[in-house]
């Protein structure tokens, strides 16, 4: 089955592919591994701000993370030229959880991702992962996510 018709499945539409804020490149790609730079979690076109642990829950941060995969596969999308059927494989993800110092759920909240990734690519999808507790990430968000992928 292709990517896109899982995609369809879900209910999914990748959304148009989001710029830079700084100075870097939404995705960089060395012979078949494609890095993809850290995503924010949005909510509404505007950051979804908060901490885990103060103001959002860990069901709040899964969420985040679930759209902020499917962000990832918008970028990875449109520097692939349109063809998400290419990927071999989800390598790694990386994820930065802006919570308290109390918090210790941060690899429960990365599980939107991670389960999101699996569903949509199956075993393709399954992947080496890292989650972290933050202070604080860009603009307030409560979620951010990096990516690896390796391509054919």
């Amino acid at each position: 089955m292709s990517v896109y018709d899982t995609l369809a499945r879900l209910g999914i539409e990748l959304p148009t592919a989001g710029a830079p804020a700084a100075a870097y490149v939404m995705a960089a790609q060395t012979g078949n591994t494609v890095f993809l730079s850290g995503h924010i979690a949005r909510k509404d076109g505007k950051p979804w701000v908060g901490k885990l642990g103060k103001d959002l829950t860990t069901e709040d941060g899964k969420a985040a993370a679930r759209a902020i995969a499917v962000d990832l596969l918008a970028t990875l999308h449109a520097h692939l030229g349109g063809d998400l059927n290419r990927v071999t494989r989800i390598v790694k993800v990386m994820s930065l959880v802006n919570s308290t110092q109390e918090f210790t759920e941060q690899h429960l909240v990365t599980n939107g991702a991670s389960e999101f990734l699996a569903e949509v690519f199956g075993d393709t999808g399954k992947h080496a992962r890292s989650a972290f507790g933050v202070a604080q990430i860009p603009l307030g968000a409560c979620v951010e996510i990096e990516m690896i992928v390796e391509v054919k």
